[in-house]
């Protein structure tokens, strides 16, 4: 699997050659990306360069073998980036009930996709006594999940065509709501792709993803499914919309059980996604995807030529332009193999959504291949059941009823099975294999680009200070702005302070640390990171924003290209710093970094590797205690920024504290990983190691804020 160190050489270098070879005019300044939005075009940008590549890639794979070793490499990607996908584990499967209807009946059925991790479906069984092709259908986004009327009714189809149809709630949906509150109800009320983005915040810190749990209940629900005695297990299909068009994606791709495939209202290409609507909710994004050369046609590429049909819309928010290519894409391979007439798309003039044409083209197709029998189908009127009547618990979720396990629950167990390790790794590693771990995991090379230097752009005089606008360019073709404030009588030689948060004064705030520092005679570089200005929403608002944070999209377009987004912060506060030690009258003097906020990790990173100590103080406050905290607190609020992959096999942010002894540091207020002040006892517990290593050398403090009412329902910690 590409590395982020590897992924990150590769976009930069891409960037060169793109300017090199003219493709790009080269503007006098880049464009600055200081908020989201900004950002979210840059790295759009960059996945651009690496989605043409692969273009070329695949254009050269003419033969039959090359198109095989291509497939096993993206195969092993997709796995290796899944993370530890388990072992199969009994069922435990158990009918709860029957509902007969015309025609066909209707099981309501609970299984354990893993250990006490429940999972609700309902079975439509065709009447008569001849075994049946299987079909697994998983939900979209529907709140009730299963009960969905559109579902419904694609069931109901299947069925009156001689399909048995397993459906099951997603996590975060119907009867699988995976946080409750002290009343056994729903905790996460922005709905289930908030809900499946903070499991996927928490999986990302443990090496999984939101994919990783959705992927292994599909796999395991076709299990159940192929077992039942009417279905005969050698014809299995799938199909689904939206979010369950998503799943069918991965699971056609991924389990070769599945013959034939209509995922509905989800494929496209990503350049199309991105440069519409933007990457979605955790389960869609794959980590390294991008920078792996992995588009959405090779889900269809590492199934053929099995038959696969794409149901699309006109008016589909997933760009029915981006179908087109991956279709024709397909189709060129298709034909390749010789089995052009195994992949079709059907487009209908509607928006998005499993409507009754494409419910018909997905029957008709999988009929036609899994049962040999192709003739025009049509939907007959049709009653769907109430949603109680697909219940499969007595208290309309499986946490109140049976007391399981829910995926927030799993990222925790996975998160205290890597501690051990994870200390050892942090307290026997050597200072230089700790940094290149460290670097590893955030995608930044040891080579990183030198940053130009600062240029002017603006300067104000003040009573008592000239404010100087400052831009740098940490890398090609991204710029961001600093503030220099130079006091009229600055204190000789002192080292500059730099204060990172998320905006930039116009003048100094009464009684604030801007003034403190000025009337000491200091002078200050206030600096915005990429992304990181709160004051402008992303391209398209969404309800993501508050929970996760405004720069989501952002966070998930980097995890696309391998660089995380915290990594590439941390290159900004180094290439700034850099930067500011070539000016003459700063070079020397050495830097006071105070971070406040989600710009507290960057800071610590940036001060583990700075190998050349421009750094000589830092000070963090009201920033995040531990990445553990996140993943025990059902993933937190606002921590996708800062979530870089499998860190938390190697270390954790008290552990990257300890190694900066004897480095002056202070942490003050820290929060928890819903906002809320960590009490003095729990932080000197977790900064336990950091206080054995600066035993001997002192200059560590940790004081505690004042703790205040929480801002998050005590149900947000996993059980």
């Amino acid at each position: 699997m590409i590395t982020p160190a590897a992924a990150s050489l590769l976009v930069l270098s891409l960037l060169a050659d793109d300017h090199v070879g003219g493709r790009q005019e080269v503007p006098a300044r880049p464009a600055m990306t200081a908020t989201a939005a900004q950002l979210e075009s840059h790295l759009t940008a960059q996945a651009g360069l690496l989605l043409r590549r692969r273009r070329d890639e695949v254009a050269a794979a003419t033969t039959v073998e090359q198109v095989e070793a291509r497939r096993e490499r993206l195969r092993a990607f997709f796995l290796g980036s899944l993370g530890d996908l388990p072992a199969r584990t009994p069922l435990e499967a158990r009918v709860i009930g029957v509902r007969p209807c015309p025609g066909y009946r209707v099981e309501r059925i609970v299984f354990q996709s893993r250990p006490r991790h429940h999972v609700t479906a309902n079975l439509y069984l065709p009447d008569g006594p001849a075994r049946v092709p299987g079909v697994l259908m998983p939900c979209g986004h529907s709140e009730n999940g299963k009960a969905d009327e559109t579902y419904q009714r694609a069931c109901i189809l299947m069925a009156r065509n001689g399909l048995a149809v397993l459906t099951y709630d997603p996590i975060g949906q119907g009867e699988r709501k995976q946080l409750l509150d002290a009343g056994g109800n729903p905790a996460v009320r922005e709905g289930s792709t908030t809900e499946h983005t903070r499991v996927g915040v928490g999986a990302i810190l443990v090496g999984r993803q939101a994919a990783s749990y959705r992927i292994w209940d599909g796999i395991r629900a076709l299990d159940y499914l192929a077992s039942r005695p009417e279905v005969d297990g050698t014809r299995l299909g799938c199909t689904g919309n939206s979010g369950g068009g998503t799943l069918t994606s991965y699971l056609m791709a991924l389990d070769d059980r599945i013959a034939a495939a209509a995922p509905s209202c989800y494929i496209t290409s990503l350049e199309r996604l991105f440069t519409t609507i933007g990457p979605q909710d955790a389960e869609q994004n794959i980590t390294g995807q991008v920078a792996a050369g992995m588009d959405h046609a090779d889900y269809i590429a590492l199934r053929a030529p099995k038959p696969t049909l794409l149901c699309t819309g006109t008016r589909d928010f997933f760009d029915i332009q981006g179908s087109w290519d991956t279709f024709r894409e397909a189709k060129r391979l298709y034909t390749r193999l010789g089995f052009a007439e195994r992949i079709d798309l059907m487009e209908s003039d509607e928006p998005h959504g499993f409507t009754s044409p494409r419910r018909v083209a997905a029957t008709r197709w999988l009929r036609r291949w899994l049962s040999g029998r192709d003739e025009a189908i049509t939907e007959s009127p049709a009653t769907v059941l109430p949603d109680s009547e697909l219940l499969c618990t007595s208290t309309g979720q499986v946490l109140s009823e049976l007391h399981g396990v829910s995926a927030f629950d799993l990222n925790a167990e996975r998160a205290r099975e890597l501690r051990p390790a994870r200390e050892a790794f942090a307290r026997d590693s050597t200072p230089a294999d700790f940094r290149a771990r460290v670097r590893e995991l955030l995608g930044i090379g040891r080579s990183r680009p030198a940053s130009g230097p600062v240029e002017e752009v603006g300067r104000q005089s003040g009573t008592g200070y000239l404010r100087r606008s400052l831009v740098f360019s940490p890398e090609p073709g991204l710029a961001l702005g600093a503030v220099e404030w130079i006091p009229t009588g600055e204190a000789g030689k002192a080292p500059v302070v730099v204060l990172l948060g998320d905006r930039t004064d116009s003048e100094p705030t009464p009684g604030g640390p801007l003034e403190r520092a000025l009337k000491s005679g200091r002078r200050v570089v206030q600096a915005q990171l990429r992304g990181s200005d709160s004051g402008k929403a992303t391209k398209a608002a969404s309800g993501l924003d508050a929970v996760v944070g405004q720069d989501w999209k952002a966070a998930f377009l980097s995890l696309h290209l391998g660089r995380p987004l915290l990594g590439q912060r941390v290159v900004d506060l180094l290439g700034l710093l850099e930067s500011l030690d070539g000016e003459s009258g700063v070079r020397g003097r050495g830097f006071e970094v105070r971070a406040d906020g989600p710009s507290g990790p960057v800071a610590l990173h940036a001060a583990g590797l700075d190998e050349s100590r421009r750094i000589v103080a830092l000070e963090v406050r009201n920033s995040l205690v531990s990445w553990a905290d996140v993943v025990d607190r059902a993933g937190g609020r606002r921590q996708l920024g800062n979530a870089v992959p499998g860190v938390l096999r190697y270390y954790d942010l008290p552990d990257l504290a300890a190694r900066l002894s004897p480095l002056p540091l202070r942490i003050e207020s820290p929060m928890d990983s819903v906002g809320n002040p960590v009490t003095q006892a729990d932080l000197e517990s977790s900064h336990a190691a950091a206080v054995r290593a600066y035993e001997k050398t002192g200059g560590l403090v940790l004081e505690a804020g004042k703790p205040r009412e929480a801002s998050d329902s005590p149900s947000a910690k996993a059980r």
